[in-house]
C-alpha cells in the first residue's frame, strides 16, 4: 500500500469518526424522544386504559340508569295499565249501578203513576155511581118519562137493555101506585176496579110515599152493587144487581 493510500485511509477513518461522534448526539437527543413518544404510548395506552374503565363505567351506569328507567317506565306502565284497567272496572260498575238506579227510578215511577191512574180510575167510578144513584132513586110516577131518560142516559150494556125492556112494565107499576121516591143519602164506595171496569157498592137513603103507605113520606133504602165501565171517557152503569122498587121500611 502506498503512502497515498494510507492517508486515504486514515481520512476516511477519521471521517467516519467524526461521524459517528456528531450522530451520537443526534441519536442521544432521538433517545428522549423516543422515551417521550414512549411515554406519550404509555400515557396513551394508560389513558386508554383509564378512558376504558371510565367508558366501562358509565357504560354500567347508562346500562344501569337505562334498566331502571326501563324498569321504572315498566313499573309505571304498568301502574298506568293497571290503573287504567281499574279505572274502566270502576267506571263500567259505576255505570251499571247508575243504569240499574235508572231502571229503578224509572220502573218506580211507572209503578207510581200506573198506581195514581188505577187510584184516579177508582175515584171517577165512584164518583159516577154516587152521581147516578140519586138519579135512579128520585122518580115521581105523574113524570117518567124524564125519569127513564135520565136513567138511561146513564146507563150502558145489559143494564141500559135490562131497563129499557122493563121501562114500560115499571111504568103502569108505579103509576098504579102513586109512587113517588126521594133521594136523602148516598153512600159509596169502590169495591174492586181498574183503570176501565170497577164495581160499586151503593146504599140510597130514601123517602117514599105512595097508596102503599097512605100517602105519608116513609122511610127506605135501597142496596145494590152497580158495575161500572168507562166507555169513550165516560163512566157508565152496565149492571145493577139490585130491584129498582124499593120495599118501604115499616
Amino acid at each position: 500500500m502506498s503512502d497515498k493510500d494510507s492517508d486515504t485511509t486514515a481520512r476516511g477513518e477519521a471521517a467516519e469518526e467524526q461521524v459517528a461522534r456528531t450522530a451520537a448526539p443526534v441519536v442521544t437527543d432521538a433517545a428522549p424522544s423516543t422515551s417521550a413518544e414512549t411515554t406519550a404510548g404509555k400515557t396513551s395506552a394508560t389513558g386508554a386504559a383509564v378512558l376504558t374503565d371510565a367508558d366501562s363505567d358509565t357504560g354500567v351506569t347508562a346500562d344501569t340508569e337505562s334498566a331502571e328507567t326501563e324498569s321504572g317506565s315498566g313499573g309505571l306502565l304498568a301502574r298506568l295499565r293497571s290503573g287504567g284497567k281499574g279505572t274502566v272496572a270502576v267506571r263500567a260498575a259505576a255505570a251499571v249501578l247508575l243504569g240499574a238506579s235508572l231502571a229503578s227510578s224509572v220502573y218506580f215511577f211507572l209503578q207510581d203513576r200506573e198506581g195514581d191512574a188505577l187510584l184516579a180510575a177508582q175515584e171517577q167510578a165512584r164518583a159516577a155511581a154516587c152521581e147516578y144513584a140519586p138519579v135512579l132513586a128520585d122518580y115521581d110516577a105523574k113524570n117518567l118519562d124524564g125519569y127513564f131518560t135520565a136513567v138511561l142516559a146513564g146507563a150502558t150494556g145489559d143494564w141500559k137493555k135490562q131497563f129499557d125492556d122493563t121501562s114500560r112494565e115499571l111504568k103502569e107499576v108505579l103509576s098504579q101506585g102513586e109512587v113517588v121516591s126521594k133521594a136523602n143519602d148516598v153512600q159509596c164506595a169502590i169495591k174492586s176496579g181498574d183503570e176501565t171496569s170497577a164495581e160499586a157498592i151503593v146504599v140510597i137513603g130514601q123517602t117514599i110515599t105512595s097508596l102503599g103507605t097512605q100517602g105519608k113520606p116513609a122511610p127506605g133504602q135501597l142496596s145494590m152493587v152497580m158495575r161500572m165501565e168507562k166507555k169513550d171517557g165516560k163512566w157508565l152503569v152496565n149492571k145493577v144487581n139490585s130491584p129498582l122498587a124499593p120495599t118501604p121500611q115499616q
